[in-house]
């Protein structure tokens, strides 16, 4: 027994680079029409034409993204992404050979969904809500960008024309900083410093991390900077770059608050709040670079190769290599690689994979990957059942912790 309507019809398109093969059945699984359609509008066009003209009720593809499938979905059919590793299992059910062939794979493709469309997730396109939040990510992610640019550059400018206020204090990002540099933004104006007027300055901030005397003993023996009119006409620049770094570091503030906002309301926020150290920004990255449409991935493995956190495998008779994944959602990769870098110094699990990965001779930013490629598992389960990580309940972290001696002190 299946779960189609009676006459309905199905089908199946393999995707390839330059040609898509198109398969069209009916309720008892005979092929009704096939046809190769090219990578071109044009033949987008035609193989949407034709699976509208039998009535396709479900489409079974093996990538969820692409000119293809956004065509198949604002034609308004369902689409089922069935991972390739699962179309190669399941092409033994219709013989044992288990060639590769494009005109059959598009067939077993369509018969799948005949037969298992209960199991299959339909791919919705994300939610209004995860869309929204992705923006504001990304625009919040530009303007980082920018904002260490521009905090290099006044370095690299207070280096030559004032050093002395480059490293009094330790990041020039800093409200302390900034305050500073607007309050004596020449070296004339660092000379004429006073103890006590620079600690009254100090105080009217609210600073204390360190007494005046030790800062003004850093400002007078740090190397010279350019004096007199020169000095002076040179704090212009100063101003330039510190007002646009106080721009951008009052608007990136503006964008987390509308992240954190919007992350609150969103369903799938304790999913990704509940991951070790994600926070806000990183829990509000991760879902919005996943996203909410979960037929997009039907299994871990093909979240982990978007993700680009699996090798590429090329084998060639006896010659196999395995390399660094290059065609991959690069957001994706930073997202997923940025809170698995950091997840290892709260998680023990995460702490020993990383170990492991490193003590085999792997690089940083491998290692990462590999613990990126674990953790995608686990968030994928999580996502699809929409349950919140619990440690409690991760078997590999209770084997790893209930099997760690304890020593006493």
């Amino acid at each position: 027994m299946t779960d189609t309507v009676a006459g309905s019809r199905l089908a199946g398109i393999d995707w390839a680079k330059d040609n898509h093969a198109v398969c069209v059945i009916d309720e008892a699984g005979e092929p009704v029409e096939r046809l190769v359609v090219p990578h071109t509008k044009t033949g987008i066009g035609r193989a949407v034409a034709v699976l509208r003209r039998h009535g396709v009720a479900g489409v079974g593809i093996e990538r969820p993204d692409g000119p293809l499938v956004a065509g198949l979905l604002a034609a308004g059919l369902d689409v089922f992404v069935i991972a390739p590793s699962q179309v190669k299992a399941l092409r033994r059910r219709y013989g044992s050979a288990g060639h590769k062939d494009d005109r059959f794979d598009a067939y077993v493709l369509a018969d799948t969904v005949r037969t298992d469309r209960r199991r299959l997730t339909p791919l919705r396109p994300d939610t209004p809500a995860t869309t929204t939040l992705r923006a504001l990510i990304r625009a919040r992610a530009d303007l980082v960008v920018h904002r260490v640019a521009v905090t290099n550059q006044l370095r690299a400018h207070l280096d030559t024309v004032l050093p002395a206020a480059a490293g009094v204090f330790s990041e020039l990002t800093l409200p302390i900083s900034r305050a500073f540099l607007a309050a004596f933004p020449t070296q004339d104006a660092i000379d004429a410093l006073t103890s006590d007027t620079l600690a009254s300055w100090l105080s009217a901030h609210h600073y204390r991390a360190r007494p005046a005397a030790v800062i003004l003993d850093r400002l007078r023996t740090a190397p010279t900077g350019v004096t007199g009119p020169a000095g002076t006409a040179l704090a212009g620049v100063t101003r330039a770059y510190l007002t646009t770094l106080t721009s951008l570091i009052e608007q990136t503030d503006t964008l987390e608050d509308q992240i954190a906002a919007a992350l609150a309301t969103h369903p799938d926020a304790p999913i990704f709040t509940s991951l070790p150290r994600s926070g806000t920004v990183r829990a509000a990255r991760l879902l919005a670079e996943i996203g909410d449409a979960r037929g997009r991935f039907p299994t871990p493995a093909a979240l982990a190769g978007l993700a680009g956190v699996t090798p590429s495998t090329r084998q060639s008779g006896q010659t196999r290599i395995v390399a660094f994944r290059w065609a991959a959602d690069k957001q994706l990769r930073a997202a997923i690689c940025d809170f698995a870098a950091d997840s290892r110094r709260t998680n023990p699990w995460a702490a020993d994979l990383y170990t492991q990965a490193r003590a085999r001779g792997h690089r940083h930013p491998h290692a990462v990957r590999i613990l990126a490629r674990a953790w995608l598992t686990v968030i994928w389960k999580c996502w699809t059942t929409n349950t919140p990580y619990q440690p409690d309940r991760h078997n590999a972290l209770q084997n790893l912790l209930n099997h760690t001696p304890t020593h006493a002190p």
